[in-house]
């Protein structure tokens, strides 16, 4: 019998930094309907983004925009940055093959790509974050975050998982498909209500063209790419967000 109070905690573990231990880690199939909640946990990295935007707003716009992306940054430890750095050094030293592609993205060291890259993702969270809490729009905080997790169960199930021992991989086979979708779903509809449908048709546009270059260079995604996707759409969504409302 699934339990899905368990479930919701692998996806806490999975996507943050928040310390979740178990006493016996929960079988296959809870652990895949963690997938489930990937959506909730988005909506909680955004609520917390909210509250300190609003915590925040008596300081300079630029200090708590500057705040607000490191309390950002150590939610998730870095995670999806990391599988955004070793994604870019593999497809830049990849050349194009789909095997040294591979390679190179299990190697732990970041080269001067994936460095530049990082530096670029920050300046633009930055400069989004920053314009959004000039116009002391809080509540729009919430959207990259819940976007981007949404989207993900969404690629992991329309997705070849490239190594079939990963862990994403066992997910994928287990996870209850129509629940996901739902979830996913009901998530994407209450990001319409919150922001616009500029910002959905952005997110949905650079969903669908991360996965095009999964597949055309490694046919399918790895858990480093699937990283890097939050990483993106978060981007997109962020930046999405301040051209609708300029």
């Amino acid at each position: 019998m699934l339990n899905y109070f368990k479930s919701a905690l692998v996806a806490l573990q999975f996507l943050t930094q928040v310390p979740v231990h178990f006493k016996q880690y929960p079988d296959e199939k809870t652990a895949a309907a963690s997938l489930i909640f990937y959506p909730l946990i988005g909506l909680l990295v955004g609520a917390v983004l909210v509250l300190a935007g609003n915590i925040f707003s008596a300081l300079p716009a630029m200090l708590s925009a500057a705040m607000l992306l490191s309390i950002w940054v150590a939610i998730t430890g870095a995670l999806h940055m990391d599988g955004l750095a070793d994604s870019c050094d593999a497809w830049m030293g990849g050349q194009g093959d789909t095997q040294r592609t591979l390679e190179i993205m299990k190697d732990p060291c970041s080269g001067p790509i994936a460095v530049v890259t990082l530096i670029c993702l920050l300046l633009l969270k930055f400069t989004a974050l920053l314009a959004i809490l000039e116009l002391q729009q809080y509540y729009l905080l919430l959207l990259a975050p819940l976007i981007s997790r949404s989207m993900l169960p969404l690629l992991l199930l329309n997705t070849p998982y490239v190594r079939p021992s990963g862990i994403g991989a066992s997910l994928v086979a287990n996870a209850p498909k129509n629940s996901v979708y739902i979830s996913s779903a009901c998530a994407l509809v209450l990001a319409y209500a919150l922001g616009s449908l500029t910002v959905l048709i952005f997110a949905a546009l650079g969903f669908l063209a991360l996965r095009m270059l999964m597949i055309r260079r490694l046919a399918g995604l790895t858990g480093d790419t699937a990283g890097a996707s939050i990483e993106l759409v978060e981007t997109i969504v962020l930046l999405s967000v301040v051209i609708s409302i300029y």
